[in-house]
Order: structure tokens, then C-alpha cells, then sequence
């Protein structure tokens, strides 16, 4: 069961109109919450990113916060899965004519489903996954999550080509994160992210990394990083809400790190991933987060 401008239905009766402006111009927002053991993990940080998204477009939200609430918690009810990733998107809804002017009376097309939230393979946090990279030549709002994201795609397409998991972004010089992730990096002991800024999209699992390296003594510096030190960065990791934590072990073809670490998960990821697991079960799967 899907949600669709107030009705719960199947997918396959759901009908969206083909003078949607989502589907004309991509003048929507989205969110994407994971769901542990059917508790919809930090909701309200969610759906505040959602607001902002919103206030970005210059849209009104169509709900509110207890009501998105609600929604979501019927959503994941409905789903067989206890993990889940509930999909959250609202448009500026159809309007008579084609017109790159927002229409006078607007009437949000809001629209929410689940799928499973499934755990990245076990091979790619053992062994690590490989990473290409390309100039950053999105729109200069990337910290809005917009539906139109024809640039990620394109983007994440050059590292499907490659045989790689994901792509790295740098712009001027600089790291700004990946196509569907966010990156971090590891030099000389010190885990270094990039600033929040319109550059990059404000990740959950960005904020709970950062957290997690605080709480466990781990120095962390949140400023512009540049891009040559990602090129010699000791370790490279990506997170984002389905992929969690992952290692980055070959940038470009050529393995992250020296020595014998070269290529190869380090050992600052296995602490971090240390304690992102222990915090995923002592935290999302064992009470509300919301």
C-alpha cells in the first residue's frame, strides 16, 4: 500500500497527472527515512530536512509534523518488513498548462510508500567498494533534496560504468560528497567532513558519524577539504541513510591509503563501523528514535 493526496491504495492504482509539475520540471522535494524493527529512525530530523527542502522551493508544507507523523507510522505498519525505507515526495502538484511560472492556486501532490531496507552487502564492508571521481556540476542548491536529480544520476551512472559503487564529487577544487552519499575522510589520525554548506545535501548518517567519532574521543575537523587531500587520504568512507557506513578502497583505480592498509578497509573504518552497529542496536533497534 502506497499513499497518494490522502488515500492509501495499491501502487498499481495509484494515477498521478501527466500536468504534474513533479513530472513536467522536477518542482518537487523528497525524504528518505530508515525504519528499524518498524521504528522510524530520528523522524524528526527528517522531516525538519523535509521543511527546509520545502521552504527552499518556496512551497508550503502541505502537512504538519503530527500529521507526517502519522502517515509515516501507518505506512509502516502496512509494510511486511520490520527494516524499511519509507519514501517520502511532495510536488508542486498539476497545474492547466505548461508553465515554468508557479501557478496561482496550488494543490501539493503528496505521495509516500515503503520499501525493505536491506544491509549492504557483507563483502563490500569487508573487502570495501571502489569510487571514481568528476567535477561536481550540479545546481548550486545541493543542500535541498529536490527530485530533480537528472546531474546525480548522470553522475552515479559514470561509476556504474566503471564497476564502481559510487562517485566523487569535487568543485573547485574541493570535496563536496558523492552522488547519493556523503563522504568522509581519514588523514594522519583525524577524521576530516566537509562543512554543511549549499554545496552538499545535510546527511542523517553525516550528523550520527560525526556524532559517534565525538562521543568516542575521535578528533574530527568539519571544514572545506580539499581535494587532493581525499587523493591522499589514508581512508575514504561514504555513508547515506540504506548504505550506512562503507569503505572507499580505490579512488580512480588506484587503491586509498599506504602501506599495508593500501587498498583495503582501515582501521579507523572498523571502529567506526564498530560502533555504528552497536549504536544501530542499542539505539534504532531497541527503542524510538523519533
Amino acid at each position: 500500500m502506497i499513499y497518494l493526496n490522502g488515500e492509501y491504495l495499491p501502487i498499481s492504482e495509484a494515477k498521478v497527472s501527466v500536468m504534474d509539475r513533479g513530472f513536467l520540471f522536477g518542482d518537487g522535494v523528497y525524504e528518505v527515512i530508515p525504519v528499524y524493527s518498524r521504528k522510524p529512525f530520528r523522524l524528526a530530523d527528517h522531516l525538519r530536512r523535509l521543511d527546509a527542502s520545502l521552504a527552499g522551493i518556496r512551497l508550503a508544507n502541505p502537512l504538519g509534523a503530527a500529521e507526517w507523523t502519522a502517515l509515516v507510522v501507518r505506512i509502516v505498519e502496512q509494510a511486511e518488513a520490520d527494516d524499511q525505507q519509507v519514501y517520502l515526495q511532495v510536488t508542486r502538484g498539476a497545474s492547466a498548462t505548461r508553465n515554468h511560472a508557479f501557478p496561482k492556486i496550488v494543490s501539493p501532490t503528496v505521495f509516500a510508500m515503503s520499501e525493505p531496507l536491506l544491509p549492504p552487502p557483507a563483502e563490500q564492508r569487508e573487502q570495501g567498494i571502489a569510487a571514481v571521481s568528476a567535477a561536481d556540476n550540479r545546481w548550486l542548491r545541493c543542500d535541498l533534496k529536490a527530485t530533480s536529480l537528472l546531474a546525480n544520476c548522470l553522475l552515479r551512472q559514470l561509476a556504474v560504468e566503471a564497476g564502481c559503487a559510487e562517485t566523487i564529487l569535487f568543485r573547485d577544487g574541493f570535496l563536496t560528497e558523492g552522488a547519493a552519499s556523503n563522504i568522509f575522510v581519514v588523514r594522519d589520525g583525524r577524521l576530516l567532513a566537509p562543512l554543511k554548506n549549499h554545496l552538499m545535501l545535510p546527511g542523517i548518517t553525516y550528523d550520527v558519524v560525526l556524532e559517534l567519532a565525538a562521543g568516542n574521543g575521535l578528533e574530527v575537523a568539519v571544514r572545506d577539504v580539499l581535494e587532493q587531500e581525499v587523493r591522499g587520504a589514508c581512508e575514504l568512507w561514504m555513508t547515506s541513510s540504506t548504505k550506512e557506513v562503507l569503505p572507499i578502497v580505490s579512488l580512480d583505480g588506484r587503491p586509498v591509503g599506504t602501506g599495508l592498509n593500501a587498498g583495503k578497509p582501515g582501521p579507523m573504518f572498523e571502529k567506526m563501523y564498530g560502533w555504528y552497529q552497536e549504536f544501530k542496536q542499542s539505539v534504532m533497534h531497541g527503542e524510538s528514535h523519533g
